[in-house]
């Protein structure tokens, strides 16, 4: 165990604290009308933000100070925890159905996703399996199948309510660390085909989901239905231009582009401040992850390395998908972009994460 700290990683503080400023100012401009609206006040949504976002520096910064090991003594706990939690979700009465997903459980006024957490809770599980059996994750039966296969047991739980987006950038992450393990070449390139199988038949088996990837291909063929967000995100971006067309001035957040303080904040982002603005935003995260791989390269032990890789590889993922999918790269998809959207779970999610990354980077030698 390692027992020589250090100061944690400054600069990855700065950057996370950067971009939770960011986020709580583009969530008040993006929800202000809408929350008007709906709720008589146009701080409903900065409110609720600002509290999860305070909570969450408190949580970071606590754990900031737990040895990192702590959480391998407890992976198999926590891990169950959130299984329990997505099987309570499934259970009508105590799951909250929104936008047609059982993903929320109701707590006093507030709620929480359990797949958001499940994503956190499978990096230390899956830090923990990887730094025990490593010499054995290039055997297909003893390494590669049973780290895939709790995955993939979670994967169809979380598929069941369904959120196909978090499910995703969960199995993606997942994906990343047994790679970085050292898994064979040969055993991916299997086990892709068998994913893009899968993910065919689930794009198949559900009509709005074929009608998401329709309209990504071409928004404009049905641009009231599955291609309205798109076109409306695309709307915002495009006036924009450099400079953007100044803060709180988006014509799109005026119920044009459907609750925009969520997985489409970027574009209104884009639309405010403009190219100048977003590349600084995108700027901040590609320094974050840049922190990050000094902390998984300087970690004293192969745990502290995989769980700084998974922390790194679930950001990463997620902002690739939703900056993606806002600029009209990749089919809608429902995931938020770190630290930045709307959404109470993902945003303490987040930075309980980077928490555990500034820890172990108390311990990395760069």
């Amino acid at each position: 165990m390692p027992t020589k700290k250090t100061t944690p990683d400054l600069i990855l503080i700065i950057i996370t604290l950067s971009l939770l400023a960011v986020g709580l100012t583009m969530v008040y401009s993006a929800s202000a009308i809408w929350a008007d609206y709906k709720f008589d006040d146009s701080f409903f949504f900065a409110k609720r933000q600002l509290l999860f976002a305070v909570a969450g520096v408190v949580a970071m910064f606590f754990i900031m100070n737990v040895d990192y090991w702590t959480w391998r003594t407890w992976a198999k706990l926590i891990i169950i925890v959130c299984f329990v939690m997505l099987v309570l979700v499934l259970i009508p009465g105590v799951g909250n159905v929104r936008n047609g997903s059982r993903s929320w459980i109701g707590v006093g006024a507030f709620s929480v996703q359990p797949s958001e957490f499940m994503k956190l809770a499978m990096i230390v599980f899956m830090a923990k399996f990887l730094s025990e059996r490593q010499k054995l994750i290039t055997s297909f039966k003893k390494g590669l199948a049973p780290s895939l296969g709790l995955a993939f047991l979670a994967f169809a739980m979380i598929m069941m309510q369904p959120d196909l987006g978090t499910g995703t950038v969960m199995m993606g992450t997942c994906v990343v660390m047994i790679f970085v393990a050292g898994a064979r070449i040969s055993h991916f390139v299997m086990l892709g085909l068998i994913g893009v199988a899968g993910f065919v038949a689930l794009v198949l088996s559900a009509p709005y989901r074929m009608k998401r990837i329709t309209s990504f291909l071409d928004p404009w063929e049905d641009p009231l239905g599955s291609g309205f967000q798109i076109i409306q995100s695309l709307y915002a971006i495009g006036p924009g231009g450099l400079f953007g067309l100044g803060l709180g001035q988006s014509r799109q957040k005026f119920f044009y582009l459907p609750e925009p303080q969520t997985d489409f904040i970027f574009a209104i982002l884009s639309e405010e401040l403009g190219f100048i603005g977003g590349s600084f935003v995108i700027l901040l995260f590609a320094l974050l992850l840049w922190r990050g791989i000094r902390i998984a390269l300087g970690a004293p032990d192969l745990y502290g390395s995989f769980l700084a890789v998974g922390i790194i590889a679930m950001v990463a993922i997620q902002v690739m998908i939703n900056v993606g999918v806002v600029t009209g790269l990749m089919p809608v998809t429902g995931i938020t972009l770190p630290f930045l959207s709307y959404g109470g779970s993902s945003l303490t999610l987040m930075l309980m994460a980077i928490g555990v990354l500034l820890n172990i980077s108390r311990y990395a030698r760069y």
